[in-house]
């Protein structure tokens, strides 16, 4: 399991140097090499790290730890053919890291990251929605169960084709850079990790790494099934690519923004639903 931990670690980190070299390359730039994102963890390791005064000492270390943790949590649960339920948890725990991480500080810049953590608490409901159709087709919340009905039934990708766009939405609402990324608004500095460095905050890298890893590699098992592992990373280097493209063409939303298309993508997917579950008794 360690060894995987790294494993998922260092793909999600080279996952995170291809997204902003693949947005930088859309819009006419060179870019950054590819693994500068794992030269970035490597170097924070190294700095020097202290704590600001005006912070939660206790929340503000162990926030770091507790994001690590929930991710790593979700890399076994996946592993091991859990409930889609529990990995739903795991999403929602990560709001409330993102929320402690902001108010763990003093710093107003994290305060307004944290406050738009809450705000866009929204992007957890189309993932909601997502599990309730998987179970109108699948009959279980069981990820082994799921991936065991696509080798008979075909890809939920193409049957359940809505709620797949809806997982890709709430994926694309947790990429770097992306339309939905108003807790790390530049007007915000670095929203809610502003005043994490030095370890600290190259442990936030490796859990965002993870995190980037866990729900590419989610959205496989989900949709398309259990596939050999040079297939599956290549699948999610392909969902990842398309990701960064819509990051590079669609600029930020505000808050407000976010919500309302948030909210709108859940209403046509409760549609969607009602209809299947009229369709399908």
């Amino acid at each position: 399991m360690i060894e995987y931990l790294l494993f998922a670690t260092f793909v999600g980190l080279l996952f995170h140097g291809i997204h902003r070299k693949v947005i930088a390359r859309v819009q006419g730039r060179p870019g950054p090499p590819i693994w500068q994102e794992i030269l970035h963890t490597l170097k924070f390791s190294f700095k020097q790290t202290w704590i600001p005064k005006t912070a939660s000492q206790t929340l503000f270390v162990g926030i770091v730890f507790v994001a690590i943790g929930i991710w790593s949590g979700a890399l076994f649960l996946l592993l091991s053919g859990g409930s889609i339920l529990l990995l739903f948890a795991v999403y929602l725990l990560h709001k409330i890291v993102e929320h402690g991480m902001g108010l763990s500080t003093g710093s107003p810049y994290t305060k307004f990251g944290a406050i738009r953590s809450v705000i866009s608490a929204a992007s957890e409901l189309p993932l909601l929605v997502t599990v309730v159709a998987i179970y109108f087709f699948t009959r279980s919340l069981s990820i082994a169960d799921i991936a065991a009905y696509q080798e008979v039934n075909g890809p939920l990708l193409i049957l359940a084709f809505p709620a797949a766009v809806a997982m890709y939405l709430v994926i694309l609402s947790k990429m770097h850079y992306g339309p939905f990324s108003i807790i790390e608004a530049k007007e915000i500095v670095s929203g809610n990790v502003t005043e994490h460095f030095g370890v600290w905050r190259a442990g936030i890298e490796v859990a965002y790494a993870l995190k980037t890893y866990v729900l590419l590699y989610a959205f496989v098992l989900i949709f398309i099934g259990a596939l050999p592992l040079w297939l599956t990373l290549l699948v999610m280097l392909i969902i990842l690519v398309s990701l960064s493209f819509v990051c590079a063409v669609t600029p930020m939303l505000s808050p407000y923004d976010t919500v309302t298309i948030q909210s709108l993508v859940t209403g046509a997917l409760v549609i969607y639903i009602v209809i299947l579950g009229v369709v399908m008794g």
